[in-house]
């Protein structure tokens, strides 16, 4: 008795949900990875949690009590497995400067991250792509030299400085934008009491509530500091756009397609770009996690309240619970912005679904 064929798209079905479990279970892998490495870091440092909580001043009796509370008396890997139970259900402990859960805390503060990110890894996507790809097709050109100076002063001036110098020309000088800060305080008190908050994003949330005087003002906090980190954006995605386009344009397909008549245009921007796309994901993914977890200068200099302050205000304050928490945040996003990369690459690649 022969047995029934399988059918191609059923293999393909088979393949594409060996794929996604792999996936799966790497990314399960990975995060439990993260939260050792944030579990141990909390344990070795040279900061006692009890005495950061009760003060100097305590008994012993209440010290013994905050570390009953707290499990520490309890086995290395029983502390752990509580750890990553709390983290998997939300609780990233209490903060010790303000006493609030440090998940409450970071979701009031990672939105103004991933806002000041996500607008300098666009600015970064929409002028670097196309910066590419005129280096490329023009080598040696002065749009390629140009490309490349700009590119290598994006690598090479520290971010820190070019915020000074930025707040110092087109804030104090020119008067072009607002100084540091989310909004001026009238509209920060309109976004807090009056104005409805969607997802934490002062431009979103101003446009849906309708307060375009709110949008302006926060457009006019927001464009200096997203556009350095977007020029730092830039700086990488141009780079490596040229590399990728140059690499396709001295391949045959490439030779083929001019020897036909092809317009350059469509030659260009359909057939070379449809395989510089794949590589070019992960690239704009791996620059947009930078953005998110590498701003803490940015937001420093222009005392935005995104997770980047938070974190070094915990430092400074060795609240190691919000520093803890803030970097298994980070961690998660970065991990979660690769799985999407590859998701991305596998639907953009053909081949990489065979």
């Amino acid at each position: 008795m022969t047995g029934i064929p399988t059918l191609p798209h059923e293999n393909r079905l088979l393949r594409l949900s060996g794929q996604i479990g792999l996936g799966l279970l790497t990314l399960a892998i990975t995060l439990l990875g993260l939260l050792l490495i944030t579990f141990l870091i909390g344990r070795v440092v040279p900061i006692d949690p009890v005495l950061s909580i009760v003060g100097e001043r305590a008994t012993e009796a209440q010290m013994q009590a905050i570390r009953d509370k707290l499990g520490l008396d309890l086995p290395m890997w029983q502390q752990f497995f509580i750890y990553v139970r709390d983290a998997l259900q939300g609780d990233l402990g209490t903060s010790i400067r303000t006493g609030e859960p440090v998940a409450t805390e970071i979701a009031r503060y990672f939105p103004a991250t991933l806002e000041l990110a996500t607008l300098g890894t666009i600015f970064g996507t929409l002028v670097g792509v196309p910066a590419g790809v005129l280096a490329a097709t023009r080598p040696g050109s002065i749009a390629d030299q140009i490309v490349r100076v700009v590119g290598l002063m994006g690598y090479s001036m520290p971010i820190f400085w070019l915020g000074l110098i930025g707040l110092l020309v087109f804030y104090g000088e020119l008067g072009w934008v607002a100084g540091p800060g989310r909004l001026d305080p009238t509209f920060g008190m309109m976004m807090e009491f009056t104005l409805k908050s969607y997802t934490g994003m002062i431009l979103i949330d101003s446009a849906l509530n309708g307060a375009w005087d709110v949008f302006a003002n926060a457009l006019s906090h927001i464009i200096l500091p997203a556009g350095l980190l977007g020029y730092v954006s830039m700086a990488y995605i141009s780079r490596m756009t040229r590399s990728f386009m140059m690499n396709e344009l001295g391949q045959e397909y490439i030779t083929t397609a001019r020897v036909k008549g092809m317009p350059e245009g469509r030659v260009i921007w359909v057939h070379a770009m449809k395989n510089v796309l794949v590589p070019l994901i992960t690239v704009i993914a791996l620059s947009y996690a930078y953005l998110l977890e590498g701003s803490v200068l940015t937001e420093t200099i222009f005392a935005w309240p995104g997770l980047g302050s938070y974190i070094t205000n915990g430092l400074f304050a060795a609240d190691m619970p919000a520093v803890l928490g803030g970097t298994v945040v980070v961690g998660v996003a970065f991990v979660t912005l690769n799985m999407a990369s590859d998701i991305l690459y596998r639907l953009v690649d053909p081949r990489a679904r065979t």
